[in-house]
């Protein structure tokens, strides 16, 4: 069961990540896009009050599997272990927490002025 769920977070985890930088390209997709870079931005910046910068329930609960399936040592961001397992390159946690905050507002930016621009064409 661990080795299955190992295998749906990493699709799952991924999918929403492209999903994420990628989903405000086509039209049907905007609003949804923008409703989950938000609330990834929730997650990261609200609960991370609590939990830590950058909390993700996602990565805590693949991190649970990993440990049931003997991982130890995990990094703290969830890209630089998806980096290492998918290519087997080994980034820096900084390195990976840049990219993925750089990538994070760019997106949220350009799915931001395409929602908008929806918006205003429909009304």
């Amino acid at each position: 069961m661990f080795n299955f769920l190992d295998i749906f977070f990493v699709t799952f985890h991924s999918v929403l990540i492209s999903f994420n930088m990628l989903g405000w390209i086509w039209i049907k997709t905007r609003k949804i896009n923008l409703i989950t870079l938000l609330l990834t931005g929730a997650s990261w910046f609200i609960l991370g009050i609590f939990y830590g910068w950058g909390y993700c329930p996602l990565t805590e609960w693949h991190w649970r599997v990993l440990h049931e399936l003997g991982e130890v040592q995990l990094p703290n961001s969830y890209i630089q272990y998806l980096v290492n397992r998918l290519t087997g390159i080994n980034i820096t946690g900084h390195l990976a927490d840049l990219v993925t905050v750089v990538v994070y507002f760019v997106s949220l930016f350009i799915s931001l002025i395409f929602n908008f621009k929806n918006r205003i064409r429909s009304s």
